[in-house]
């Protein structure tokens, strides 16, 4: 029984830990747009969700980062340096390089991030109306 909730919900549970994670990323971009030599860095969203239903496991968690002194402040990679959901990740195609080699362009940062806080929030509205129903099936006439 409880598996077949379980399957009954994951495709949505994955999709809301990518998209959270990919949030992340892009903010990562984001933040670092003024630092020299940073390449931005993305998914490719379909194959990173079709990859971890293939392998039927939850996107990989968030890792803590080793603190190497005391006055470090704790912070999480992205589930490794180089890939989210087992994914690789990929650098951003550059529209227009920069003098100090940044491949940040914040118009399409600012495009993905909110394309992906949409998407992620018609995930939640998805999760809530499979909830629904359940509690609606549940629930005695």
């Amino acid at each position: 029984m409880v598996s077949k909730l379980d399957d009954y919900l994951r495709f949505n549970e994955l999709a809301l830990n990518l998209r959270s994670q990919r949030q992340q990323l892009i903010a990562s971009n984001i933040a670092n747009a003024d630092t020299p030599n940073y390449k931005a860095r993305d998914i490719d969203f379909a194959k990173t969700l079709q990859n971890a239903l293939d392998n039927k496991s939850s996107a990989t968690p968030p890792l803590a980062m080793a603190l190497t002194a005391g006055a470090h402040i704790a912070g999480a990679e992205l589930g490794g340096e180089s890939s989210i959901g087992g994914s690789p990740l990929q650098y951003r195609t550059v529209t227009q390089g920069s003098v100090d080699g940044n491949t940040v362009d914040m118009d399409v940062e600012r495009n993905q991030f909110t394309d992906n806080a949409i998407r992620y929030e018609a995930a939640v509205t998805a999760i809530n109306g499979q909830l629904k129903s359940l509690s609606a099936a549940i629930q005695p006439g």
